[in-house]
Parts: C-alpha cells; sequence; structure tokens
C-alpha cells in the first residue's frame, strides 16, 4: 500500500521539477494568481464597512471613496489576471514542448524489441493526447488551484477575522470535505488511465484503417472496420462519462456540505442573542463570503479532474521514459571495417517466445565474400541480418565483426559499417534526393546523389517527375511505386558506401525488366563489400560464393550453387519447386 500511494506523490514531485527551471516567470505567475485573488478579497473585505459606517451611519464619504477607487482596483486586478494566466500559460506550453520532445528522443532511442511490441498508435497519442493533459495540468489547472485557493483562504481569513463563532462552523466541515477531495481524486486518477488506454486504442484503430484502407476497400472490409471503431469509440465515451459523473457528484457533495454550514449560520443568527453584538455589516459579510465560497470551491473540485487526469497522463509518460534505451555500452570504434563475418554457436529467441529463432548457428563469411542466405519464410534468415546491425542480442554465442564481438563496438560506429536494403522500404516525405542523401553520415554533393542514383536505375524515373530530384515523395514514398522505393533504397545503400551490405529481399518488389538492371547495380556493389544477401528468389543467388540453406533456426547444408544441386538436398528441392512452380 504504500508503494502504491508512495507513485503519484513521487510523480507529482517528479511533475514539479519540470517548473524548476522557470523559478522566475513562476514567481511572477504567483504573484499574479495571489493579486487577483487578494483584490476581490480585499473589494468583498470592505464590504462591512460599506454597510455599517456609509449605509447605518449615513458617512456617505465611504461611499464615495470606493466610486473612486472601485475602476483603478479592477485595473490593477486585471493586470494581476494577465500576470497570471499568461505567465502561467507561457510555463505549461514549455513544460509540454520539453515532455514531447523527450519523448520523441526516447522513442528514437529505444531498442527494436520495444517498438516490435508496441502499437504505433499508442506512441503517437502518448506525444498528442498525454501531453494536453500535462498541459492542461500545468496551466489551467493549476491557475485555479493557486488563484481559487487563495481566494478561498482570503474568504474565510476575512470571515473569521469578523466573527470566529459564526465562522467556526467550517473547521467542522472541512474533514469531511478533505475525505471526499482524496476519494475522488483516486477515482479521477483511475479513470483516466483507463481513458489514456483507450484513446490509445481509438488512435491505433484509425492508423490501421487509414494505412490499410486499399485492403480494406478491396476486402469489403468497411463494416469490420465501423464496428470496430464504434466499440473503441464507445468505450471511450464510457471512460470519460465515469470521469464525468465522479466530477458532478462531487461537486455537488461539496456544494451540499458548504450550503449545510450555511444553514447552521442563519440558524444560530436566528435564535435571540445569539448575535446581538454583531453588526449588520459583520452579519452580511459573512453570510455573503459563505455564499462566495461555493463558487471556489466548485471550481477547485471540478479543476481537481484535470489535475488528476494530468497526473495520470504524467505516470503515464515518466513510464516510457523511464524505459531502458538501447544498450551501447561497447568502446571500441573502427572508421572501415573489413567486413569478416563469424557467428559462433549463436541462439536466440525473440522476447516473448519460447522456441528459439536461431539455434546452434556456425557460420563464418570472409571479406569481399557474398552469402546468400536461403530457406522456407520464418527459418530464420532475417533474424541472422537483424543480429548483424545489433537490432537484437543473442542469448548465447557471439556475433563478431572483425574478430570483435558485437557487444565490444560503439553502436554508431558498429552501425556505419552496414548498408541495409530491405523488403519494406522506409522513406520520409521529402525529396527524392533527400532520402538518397539519408543516412550518408557525411555532406554529399548533388553529383555525388545523381551517381548512386544512376547505378540504383533511379534516374529512369527520376528524369520523368515534375521537379526531378527536389520531387517529394510523399508519407512512406506514397507518390512511388514499389520498385520505385526499392530503387531509392538502393541508391542510398550505394551512397553510404558501406563495407558489408545486406539485402533483405531487395528485390521482391521489382518487375523481371528492373530486377536484371538492378541485380547488376547490386554485382557492382557486391565487389567493393561483403554481402549478406536473405533471398526468395534463387535466380538472384545463383553467383553467391556460398548459398546458407536455414530451416527452423538451424543451418542444413552451404555450399555454392552447383554443389547445393549435386548434393540434391534441401537447397535442391526449394530450386525444383520454385523453378517448377515458375515453369508451369
Amino acid at each position: 500500500m504504500s508503494n502504491t500511494a508512495e507513485k503519484p506523490r513521487s510523480n507529482v514531485r517528479r511533475f514539479l521539477g519540470y517548473l524548476k527551471d522557470f523559478k522566475l516567470p513562476f514567481f511572477i505567475a504567483i504573484i499574479g494568481m495571489v493579486g487577483y485573488s487578494g483584490v476581490d478579497t480585499f473589494v468583498f473585505f470592505h464590504l462591512q464597512p460599506i454597510i455599517d459606517e456609509s449605509l447605518g451611519a449615513q458617512n456617505y464619504d465611504y461611499l464615495r471613496i470606493a466610486a473612486y477607487l472601485i475602476v483603478p482596483i479592477f485595473i490593477v486586478r486585471g493586470l494581476f489576471n494577465f500576470m497570471g494566466g499568461y505567465t502561467l500559460a507561457w510555463i505549461s506550453t514549455q513544460v509540454v514542448m520539453r515532455m514531447r520532445q523527450q519523448l520523441f528522443d526516447k522513442y528514437i532511442h529505444l531498442p527494436v524489441s520495444f517498438h516490435d511490441q508496441q502499437s504505433v498508435g499508442n506512441l503517437i497519442s502518448k506525444v498528442t493526447y498525454d501531453t494536453e493533459q500535462v498541459a492542461n495540468a500545468a496551466g489551467r489547472a493549476l491557475l485555479i488551484l493557486v488563484r481559487e485557493g487563495a481566494l478561498v483562504l482570503g474568504l474565510l481569513g476575512s470571515m473569521f477575522y469578523y466573527s470566529w463563532q459564526l465562522s467556526s462552523i467550517f473547521l467542522l466541515i472541512a474533514p469531511v470535505v478533505a475525505v471526499i477531495v482524496s476519494y475522488v481524486s483516486k477515482r479521477f486518477r483511475a479513470v483516466s488511465r483507463n481513458i489514456q488506454q483507450a484513446m490509445g486504442s481509438l488512435t491505433t484503430a484509425v492508423e490501421q484503417a487509414v494505412k490499410g484502407h486499399k485492403v480494406v476497400l478491396m476486402f469489403g472490409g468497411q463494416k469490420i472496420e465501423q464496428d470496430r471503431f464504434k466499440d473503441k469509440n464507445n468505450n471511450n465515451r464510457q471512460q470519460n462519462m465515469k470521469l464525468t459523473t465522479t466530477q458532478i457528484l462531487s461537486v455537488s457533495m461539496i456544494q451540499v456540505i458548504a450550503s449545510i454550514a450555511l444553514a447552521v449560520v442563519l440558524f444560530l443568527a436566528s435564535i435571540p442573542g445569539m448575535i446581538a453584538d454583531l453588526t449588520p455589516g459583520v452579519f452580511v459579510a459573512v453570510v455573503v463570503y459563505m455564499v462566495m465560497l461555493l463558487k471556489p470551491l466548485k471550481q477547485l473540485t471540478t479543476v481537481n479532474n484535470e489535475f488528476q487526469r494530468g497526473m495520470a497522463a504524467c505516470t503515464s509518460i515518466f513510464e516510457l521514459l523511464d524505459k531502458q534505451e538501447e544498450k551501447n555500452q561497447g568502446a571500441y570504434k573502427v572508421e572501415r571495417a573489413a567486413g569478416s563475418i563469424q557467428f559462433n554457436d549463436v541462439t536466440f529467441t525473440y522476447p516473448e517466445q519460447t522456441k528459439p529463432a536461431l539455434n546452434n548457428i556456425n557460420l563464418a563469411i570472409a571479406p569481399g565474400e557474398t552469402i546468400a542466405l536461403v530457406g522456407r519464410s520464418g527459418s530464420g534468415k532475417s533474424t541472422l541480418s537483424s543480429l548483424l546491425t545489433r537490432f537484437y542480442t543473442p542469448q548465447e554465442g557471439q556475433v563478431q565483426l572483425d574478430g570483435h564481438d558485437l557487444a565490444e563496438y560503439e553502436l554508431k560506429s558498429l552501425r556505419r559499417q552496414f548498408a541495409l536494403v530491405s523488403q519494406q522500404v522506409t522513406l520520409f516525405n521529402d525529396t527524392v534526393a533527400n532520402n538518397i542523401a539519408y543516412g550518408a553520415r557525411r555532406d554529399v554533393s548533388r553529383e555525388e546523389i545523381i551517381r548512386a542514383a544512376k547505378i540504383a536505375h533511379v534516374d529512369e524515373f527520376v528524369n520523368k517527375l515534375a521537379d526531378g530530384y527536389d520531387t517529394l515523395v510523399g508519407e512512406n514514398g506514397l507518390m512511388l511505386s514499389g520498385g520505385q522505393r526499392q530503387r531509392l533504397a538502393i541508391a542510398r545503400a550505394v551512397l553510404v558506401d558501406a563495407p558489408v551490405l545486406i539485402l533483405d529481399e531487395a528485390t521482391s518488389a521489382l518487375d523481371t525488366e528492373s530486377e536484371k538492371l538492378i541485380q547488376d547495380a547490386l554485382e557492382q556493389l557486391q565487389q567493393k563489400c561483403t554481402s549478406v544477401v536473405v533471398a526468395h528468389r534463387l535466380s538472384t543467388i545463383e553467383n553467391a560464393d556460398k548459398i546458407v540453406v536455414i530451416d527452423e533456426g538451424r543451418i542444413v547444408e552451404q555450399g555454392t550453387h552447383e554443389a547445393l544441386l549435386e548434393n540434391n538436398g534441401a537447397y535442391a528441392q526449394l530450386y525444383q519447386l520454385q523453378f517448377g512452380a515458375e515453369g508451369q
């Protein structure tokens, strides 16, 4: 229980830590908020002398002075309001901007294993929706908590100043209000967490439907997607209604309790002799103070909703910010590796899986050698390339580059040794030239970009585009065909000029003519580096120095194309199956 109770408090302290860099603006905001409430308290405090001295004693000079001062007082009130509201809004936007930047920085430094298990929509929701809740907590909620809290203290202080007997009734109801607020705060946090999860689920549903729009249209899945979204949308509505219900009930209960206190005061006033020593001004002032307390109490209870939502969002954000980043404990750096690769008794199992994806793999690749990995889908071919780039780390055994365990390398230095072209091409919503130059790790000239584009036969379609190399390709290359996207990815690999080239189904989206052109380009590229080719089309790897056949995570045979055909083993069966099917 203590750990459960301590966590919200620690999150609040951590949230307040974001305000440390804004001490001066926050001090100005506090002055503005307290000053605003102070002016209101000052005005209410002078209600008693206006009644007793001006109206009761018919001393109209006091009333005349009040008339002169009321406009300047409200001008000062407006200045305080601007100081508090604007400064706190500025602080809240700064805090949220910093949180969003931290989340984004964390996303791009977390390991591949984390992203493989996360919904993209949920991660986007944290950057957009969750941080908005923090903005409300750091802005409007904090503004009302301080401003209305100061007003409540000011009104209570004035009440006790004029009549502690009548005001002491609030000492009796304060514990009851505290119990209600404590319960409601816990309820708000719990429901707010559910809302955040519902929003993440909602964002995921939209993202999947939009990205898979063609599939939805092709297979008539509109009704399925509509029903799926309807359920998630309704769940989000239900969670919000729970929050609203809790808020309304808590506000009503506190106002009823405050009204009971007011009723007790009025009842005591009706008993002869109870307020004999009180002037009409004092009695009216105390009653007005009690009535005026209802509004700030309501706002404080209402804004507690937003503050607790913000704290729940902080909990969600802090949990992600505390995730362990990709381990980078290696210190070995190399400008350009020779390209020797060694797998020594490597066994690897994916997180939350029990069956190994790779089992006791032993494989040696000499510098400049082209090795092809073949096998059925799910046999472990692509997993080998993921271990090379250290997207994953084997549980047993070692993967070495130039005789050094990959764990010894500094990550950036290690990955500079590889150029990766995969079946899933990722392009950015930028120009063709910038997509080719992405990851070059140096300033490259337009001539170098065009040279790489020509090798990958990108220039054949770029020259037909309206803006040539300055054409925007759209989100993930939406404006290009699958084959054109893969040519861009290959041009990017050509420009990187790494000592090790990994081709993971790199020509799978190309037509036969384009594949022949790209295959020629890749053969030129492979002459200068070590190449690891994950292939489905066996015709593309016949000239490989070594072909490795993998089945269920194990190497079942390896050798040249001709030698493996003569063995009449697993590779020969795959070859006959593929080319027999193509012949038909």
